[in-house]
Protein backbone atom coordinates (compact mmCIF):
# COMPACT_ATOMS: atom_id res chain seq x y z
CA UNK A 1 0.00 0.00 0.00
CA UNK A 2 1.34 3.19 -0.79
CA UNK A 3 1.20 6.46 1.36
CA UNK A 4 -0.41 9.50 -0.50
CA UNK A 5 2.30 12.22 -1.53
CA UNK A 6 2.10 15.33 0.67
CA UNK A 7 1.22 18.08 -1.69
CA UNK A 8 3.48 20.76 -2.15
CA UNK A 9 3.52 24.16 0.14
CA UNK A 10 1.98 26.88 -2.48
CA UNK A 11 4.75 29.10 -4.32
CA UNK A 12 4.46 32.07 -1.78
CA UNK A 13 4.90 29.83 1.46
CA UNK A 14 8.44 28.48 -0.29
CA UNK A 15 9.96 31.74 -1.27
CA UNK A 16 8.93 33.25 2.28
CA UNK A 17 10.50 30.35 4.00
CA UNK A 18 13.62 29.51 1.87
CA UNK A 19 14.49 32.93 0.76
CA UNK A 20 18.11 34.18 1.41
CA UNK A 21 18.25 36.58 4.75
CA UNK A 22 21.49 38.43 4.28
CA UNK A 23 21.65 39.55 8.31
CA UNK A 24 21.03 35.62 8.72
CA UNK A 25 24.10 35.39 6.72
CA UNK A 26 26.26 37.71 8.72
CA UNK A 27 25.85 40.07 6.25
CA UNK A 28 23.76 43.50 5.82
CA UNK A 29 21.57 45.23 3.50
CA UNK A 30 22.72 47.27 0.68
CA UNK A 31 21.40 50.35 2.22
CA UNK A 32 22.51 49.41 5.71
CA UNK A 33 25.75 49.14 4.17
CA UNK A 34 25.75 52.71 2.72
CA UNK A 35 24.45 54.09 5.95
CA UNK A 36 27.36 52.71 7.97
CA UNK A 37 30.57 53.12 5.58
CA UNK A 38 28.88 57.04 6.02
CA UNK A 39 29.17 57.05 9.50
CA UNK A 40 32.71 55.87 9.71
CA UNK A 41 33.67 58.25 7.31
CA UNK A 42 34.69 56.07 4.22
CA UNK A 43 32.69 57.85 1.51
CA UNK A 44 30.44 60.23 3.52
CA UNK A 45 32.95 62.49 5.16
CA UNK A 46 33.18 65.87 3.85
CA UNK A 47 35.14 67.65 5.70
CA UNK A 48 34.04 71.16 7.04
CA UNK A 49 32.22 72.20 3.66
CA UNK A 50 33.80 73.86 0.50
CA UNK A 51 32.43 77.62 1.80
CA UNK A 52 33.99 76.83 4.84
CA UNK A 53 37.62 75.81 3.37
CA UNK A 54 37.57 78.85 0.50
CA UNK A 55 36.95 81.16 3.40
CA UNK A 56 40.12 79.66 5.55
CA UNK A 57 41.96 79.83 2.45
CA UNK A 58 41.08 83.17 1.77
CA UNK A 59 42.39 84.26 5.26
CA UNK A 60 45.92 82.05 5.34
CA UNK A 61 46.44 83.86 1.79
CA UNK A 62 46.27 87.33 3.13
CA UNK A 63 48.29 86.53 6.56
CA UNK A 64 51.05 85.13 4.41
CA UNK A 65 50.65 87.64 2.08
CA UNK A 66 51.00 90.17 4.99
CA UNK A 67 54.33 88.48 6.08
CA UNK A 68 56.28 90.06 3.01
CA UNK A 69 56.43 93.73 4.92
CA UNK A 70 58.51 91.43 7.10
CA UNK A 71 60.41 89.82 4.03
CA UNK A 72 61.11 93.34 2.53
CA UNK A 73 63.17 94.59 5.49
CA UNK A 74 64.92 91.95 5.98
CA UNK A 75 66.30 92.32 1.88
CA UNK A 76 66.84 95.38 2.50
CA UNK A 77 68.97 95.23 5.79
CA UNK A 78 70.65 92.14 5.05
CA UNK A 79 71.34 92.26 1.42
CA UNK A 80 74.90 93.49 0.29
CA UNK A 81 75.32 96.63 -0.98
CA UNK A 82 76.55 97.60 -4.92
CA UNK A 83 78.64 100.12 -5.11
CA UNK A 84 78.41 103.08 -7.99
CA UNK A 85 80.16 105.97 -9.33
CA UNK A 86 79.15 108.99 -11.24
CA UNK A 87 81.31 110.34 -13.46
CA UNK A 88 81.24 113.27 -16.44
CA UNK A 89 82.05 112.29 -20.17
CA UNK A 90 81.42 114.81 -22.60
CA UNK A 91 78.94 117.15 -20.12
CA UNK A 92 76.99 113.58 -19.76
CA UNK A 93 76.47 112.15 -16.30
CA UNK A 94 77.24 108.40 -16.98
CA UNK A 95 77.66 105.71 -13.68
CA UNK A 96 79.12 102.47 -13.76
CA UNK A 97 80.25 100.01 -11.22
CA UNK A 98 82.99 100.67 -8.90
CA UNK A 99 83.80 96.99 -8.87
CA UNK A 100 83.16 95.55 -11.87
CA UNK A 101 84.24 91.92 -10.97
CA UNK A 102 82.49 91.98 -7.85
CA UNK A 103 79.58 89.75 -6.68
CA UNK A 104 77.43 91.98 -4.64
CA UNK A 105 74.49 92.23 -7.73
CA UNK A 106 74.34 88.32 -7.10
CA UNK A 107 73.87 88.35 -3.61
CA UNK A 108 71.30 90.50 -3.58
CA UNK A 109 69.26 88.08 -5.18
CA UNK A 110 70.45 85.44 -3.53
CA UNK A 111 69.53 86.77 0.21
CA UNK A 112 65.88 87.39 -1.49
CA UNK A 113 65.71 83.71 -2.41
CA UNK A 114 66.86 82.48 0.79
CA UNK A 115 64.73 84.67 3.03
CA UNK A 116 62.05 83.43 0.47
CA UNK A 117 62.51 79.60 1.40
CA UNK A 118 63.22 80.61 5.39
CA UNK A 119 59.46 82.07 5.19
CA UNK A 120 58.07 79.47 3.01
CA UNK A 121 59.16 77.18 5.48
CA UNK A 122 57.71 78.95 8.64
CA UNK A 123 54.49 79.77 6.77
CA UNK A 124 53.78 76.18 5.64
CA UNK A 125 54.79 74.72 9.41
CA UNK A 126 52.45 77.59 11.03
CA UNK A 127 49.69 76.44 9.05
CA UNK A 128 49.70 72.85 9.39
CA UNK A 129 49.88 73.35 12.87
CA UNK A 130 46.82 75.88 12.95
CA UNK A 131 45.04 73.68 10.66
CA UNK A 132 45.92 69.80 10.60
CA UNK A 133 44.07 69.02 7.34
CA UNK A 134 45.00 69.51 3.20
CA UNK A 135 42.45 70.31 0.79
CA UNK A 136 42.91 72.18 -2.62
CA UNK A 137 41.63 75.24 -1.03
CA UNK A 138 43.91 75.85 1.77
CA UNK A 139 47.08 74.96 -0.34
CA UNK A 140 46.23 77.00 -3.24
CA UNK A 141 45.43 79.61 -0.30
CA UNK A 142 49.26 79.23 1.17
CA UNK A 143 51.23 78.65 -2.64
CA UNK A 144 49.26 82.25 -3.68
CA UNK A 145 49.90 84.00 0.03
CA UNK A 146 53.59 83.35 -0.69
CA UNK A 147 53.59 84.26 -4.53
CA UNK A 148 51.63 87.71 -3.24
CA UNK A 149 54.11 88.21 0.08
CA UNK A 150 57.09 87.60 -2.47
CA UNK A 151 56.05 90.72 -4.63
CA UNK A 152 55.48 92.68 -1.66
CA UNK A 153 58.72 92.27 -0.30
CA UNK A 154 60.33 93.32 -3.44
CA UNK A 155 58.23 96.69 -3.64
CA UNK A 156 58.81 97.20 0.18
CA UNK A 157 62.72 96.44 -0.46
CA UNK A 158 63.07 98.69 -3.30
CA UNK A 159 61.18 101.29 -1.81
CA UNK A 160 63.27 101.12 1.46
CA UNK A 161 66.51 101.71 -0.45
CA UNK A 162 68.63 104.29 -2.16
CA UNK A 163 66.62 105.93 -4.72
CA UNK A 164 66.14 104.81 -7.98
CA UNK A 165 67.36 107.41 -10.06
CA UNK A 166 70.88 106.26 -10.25
CA UNK A 167 71.94 109.56 -12.43
CA UNK A 168 70.17 112.46 -10.08
CA UNK A 169 71.91 110.21 -7.04
CA UNK A 170 75.16 110.96 -8.70
CA UNK A 171 74.91 114.70 -9.16
CA UNK A 172 74.08 114.34 -5.51
CA UNK A 173 76.81 113.31 -4.34
CA UNK A 174 79.45 114.59 -7.14
CA UNK A 175 81.83 113.75 -9.55
CA UNK A 176 84.24 110.02 -8.46
CA UNK A 177 82.01 109.95 -5.30
CA UNK A 178 81.09 106.00 -4.35
CA UNK A 179 77.45 105.87 -3.67
CA UNK A 180 74.77 102.95 -3.56
CA UNK A 181 73.28 101.16 -6.19
CA UNK A 182 68.93 101.11 -5.60
CA UNK A 183 67.94 97.77 -4.52
CA UNK A 184 67.39 95.52 -7.94
CA UNK A 185 65.69 91.66 -8.03
CA UNK A 186 67.71 90.48 -11.46
CA UNK A 187 66.66 86.87 -11.04
CA UNK A 188 63.17 87.08 -10.92
CA UNK A 189 62.59 83.49 -10.43
CA UNK A 190 63.72 84.40 -7.31
CA UNK A 191 60.13 85.39 -6.20
CA UNK A 192 59.01 81.63 -6.50
CA UNK A 193 61.15 80.51 -3.65
CA UNK A 194 58.55 81.47 -0.84
CA UNK A 195 55.35 79.42 -2.62
CA UNK A 196 57.99 76.68 -3.41
CA UNK A 197 58.89 76.27 -0.51
CA UNK A 198 55.77 76.32 1.50
CA UNK A 199 53.97 74.03 -0.95
CA UNK A 200 56.83 71.49 -0.69
CA UNK A 201 56.75 71.34 2.94
CA UNK A 202 53.21 71.76 3.30
CA UNK A 203 52.59 68.42 1.41
CA UNK A 204 55.43 66.63 3.31
CA UNK A 205 54.52 67.44 6.29
CA UNK A 206 50.57 66.11 5.60
CA UNK A 207 52.02 62.75 4.40
CA UNK A 208 54.42 62.23 7.13
CA UNK A 209 51.90 63.55 10.10
CA UNK A 210 48.46 64.68 8.42
CA UNK A 211 45.39 62.68 9.99
CA UNK A 212 44.40 58.73 8.23
CA UNK A 213 41.46 58.14 6.63
CA UNK A 214 39.83 55.33 8.48
CA UNK A 215 39.74 51.92 7.58
CA UNK A 216 36.35 51.05 6.16
CA UNK A 217 34.76 48.49 8.76
CA UNK A 218 33.41 45.12 6.48
CA UNK A 219 31.19 42.47 8.27
CA UNK A 220 33.21 39.64 9.67
CA UNK A 221 32.38 36.49 9.12
CA UNK A 222 32.35 33.93 5.90
CA UNK A 223 30.07 34.38 3.00
CA UNK A 224 27.42 32.17 2.56
CA UNK A 225 25.22 32.13 -0.65
CA UNK A 226 21.24 31.32 -0.64
CA UNK A 227 20.08 27.78 0.39
CA UNK A 228 19.55 25.63 -2.21
CA UNK A 229 15.57 25.21 -3.18
CA UNK A 230 14.73 22.03 -1.90
CA UNK A 231 11.21 20.34 -2.94
CA UNK A 232 9.33 18.11 -0.11
CA UNK A 233 10.22 14.42 -1.21
CA UNK A 234 7.77 12.12 -2.16
CA UNK A 235 7.40 8.89 0.56
CA UNK A 236 6.20 5.92 -0.34
CA UNK A 237 5.08 2.85 1.95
Amino acid sequence: MTAPLTPPPPPHEHSAQGAWQPSAAGLQAPGSQHAEYAGHGWYGQDGPGMRTELREAAVIAVAVALGGVLLGVLWWWLAPHVPLVGDVVEKNWVVYLKDTEGEQAIGVDGTFTLLGLCFGAVSALVVFLLRRRGGVPLVVGLALGGLLGSLLAWRVGVWLGPAEDVIAHAREVGRGVTFTAPLKLGAKGALLAWPLAALVLHLGLMALFGPRDPEPEFPHGPYQGPPSAQGPAATSG
